[in-house]
């Protein structure tokens, strides 16, 4: 039986007269990285808000491992904003170990832990600098280890990716990886679609407050796909079809067929097949989550 570490019920959240979150309702598996998505003032960061104990919902039930949501458990998780709460004018060494404090480490476990981390990204020479002589890069780097530095069960990362070169970003979507390997459970928001298709198992996209569209990353891309495929040639070729077929020639190596709901992949195939034609590649097109994601919300928004 799958373990859930966050249970979301009907969760509400107003501000004056505006619904920020509208009867949100979802599960996160332990284990799993989760993608919480959605278009600038949809409701994402009202969410974590409310799941990290920084307000409280209007209505609805939040259970953390099947507790009814405490201030107590935001020591058991790690958030890292989009918009960074680092003290500039302090040395990085100090503050880390000022934060890590705070999250229920003994100093000597938080000097450990940051000593390793530093050592690990090779920073141990940033300890006496302040925040405000980094780089933005550089301060992302340091806001994802105050983030992970209490070795969190669940951790909430907030566009993690903003500010940093490619060489860095694959050093962080390394660590997020191996962080969930040894067991810490990921929500991750980000709006570059292509990073969760890479990162994420699971997504909830939420829209105007409420849930849109949810579920393993795979299942809703197959369950929005068109029935269509590519083939590949290893010669220039023009081919020719029976008239059911949608066909669409892209050049002289590629084509794409667009199957009807009565055509099977199979029955394609074996019409290219009996032709003699020199295939070297044949797969069917799913859809981005980018282009469904675009569609979910375009729809949601025309209501």
């Amino acid at each position: 039986m799958t373990q859930i570490i966050l249970d979301l019920q009907e969760v509400v959240k107003d501000y004056d007269k505006k619904r920020a979150v509208d009867k949100v309702s979802f599960q996160l598996p332990k284990g799993a990285i989760f993608g919480l998505l959605g278009p600038n003032g949809a409701g994402k960061t009202s969410l974590i808000r409310i799941i990290t104990s920084i307000t409280r919902a209007d209505a609805g039930v939040v259970l953390f491992n099947g507790e009814p949501l405490q201030e107590k458990h935001s020591e058991r998780m790690g958030y890292m904003p989009e918009e960074r709460g680092l003290y500039k004018k302090m040395k990085i060494g100090d503050h880390l170990l000022y934060l890590a404090q705070l999250k229920g480490l003994s100093y000597k476990e938080a000097k450990s832990e940051l000593t390793y981390w530093m050592e690990k990204f090779e920073i141990m020479d940033w300890w006496p600098k302040k925040i405000e002589e980094l780089s933005k890069g550089m301060q992302q780097k340091i806001q994802f280890i105050v983030t992970i530095l209490h070795k969190p069960d669940l951790i909430i990362l907030d566009e993690p990716f903003s500010g940093l070169d490619p060489i860095n970003a694959n050093l962080i979507k390394d660590e997020i990886l191996n962080l969930n390997k040894n067991g810490a459970t990921l929500i991750f928001s980000t709006h570059r679609m292509e990073q969760v298709e890479e990162i994420c198992e699971e997504i909830v996209l939420i829209n105007n407050g409420a849930n849109v569209l949810q579920g393993k990353v795979k299942d809703i891309k197959n369950s929005y796909k068109e029935n269509l495929f590519n083939v590949d040639f290893s010669t220039p070729t023009q081919v020719v079809l029976p008239e059911e077929y949608a066909l669409k020639q892209i050049n002289d190596f590629k084509i794409q067929v667009k199957l009807g709901e009565n055509q099977s992949s199979n029955a394609l195939l074996q019409h290219l097949l009996n032709q003699n034609l020199n295939i070297s590649g044949f797969n069917e097109i799913l859809p981005s989550l980018n282009e469904i994601f675009i569609r979910r919300v375009g729809q949601s928004n025309s209501f």
